[in-house]
């Protein structure tokens, strides 16, 4: 019973780090201008606590990167018909959708961008695995088009929103995977 309930506290305290920090890192703009002092300030947390969690910044933004990749391709996903793709971009859209807000924060700087490139990278396997060498350059026009109007979306810089997106985006990948 003690076990559980310091795994819940460890839970809720990480929980409370990471959302910390992507506030950081919303007002900072780079994670290099974050530190341990602050970021437990701003937790109301003991440098003690953080340091029992974390080792330093980058490991809380490694894992909530590692968290995010992990949920959005927790399963190999076989993308045969214009359906699997259309539940593949929705399972990603979702995701994104249900922590916009988290995204929002941290794609304000450009540090983020090493998440979004192994997020890239990710798609680029996933659909390398399932179709032939010869859509090698639209996979790559895909996953960096796909990449930059997401990026584009966090950043505010393009009025349509999610769902809009996530719509082109399944029209796109049927034209470029289906369609001879």
């Amino acid at each position: 019973m003690k076990l559980k309930e310091k795994n819940n506290s460890s839970k809720k305290t990480k929980a409370l780090i990471k959302k910390s920090f992507a506030d950081l890192m919303e007002e900072k703009k780079e994670i290099n201008n974050i530190t341990v002092t602050e970021l437990v300030k701003r937790a109301d947390l003991t440098r003690g606590t953080f340091y029992s969690h974390y080792d330093n910044i980058y490991e809380v933004a490694a894992e909530i990167q590692n968290e995010l990749l992990n949920k959005i391709f927790h399963s190999h996903i076989f993308l045969r018909t214009n359906e699997d793709v259309d539940c593949y971009i929705d399972t990603i859209f979702n995701y994104l959708k249900e922590n916009e807000n988290l995204f929002t924060k941290l794609l304000v700087s450009d540090d983020p961008m090493i998440f979004m490139n192994q997020l890239k990278n990710k798609i680029c396997l996933t659909l390398s695995q399932t179709f032939h060498t010869s859509h090698h350059l639209n996979i790559l026009f895909f996953t960096n088009g796909t990449m930059n109007i997401i990026i584009q979306y966090f950043k505010g810089e393009t009025k349509e929103n999610l769902e809009e997106i996530c719509t082109y985006i399944k029209k796109m990948a049927h034209q470029l995977f289906f369609l001879k």
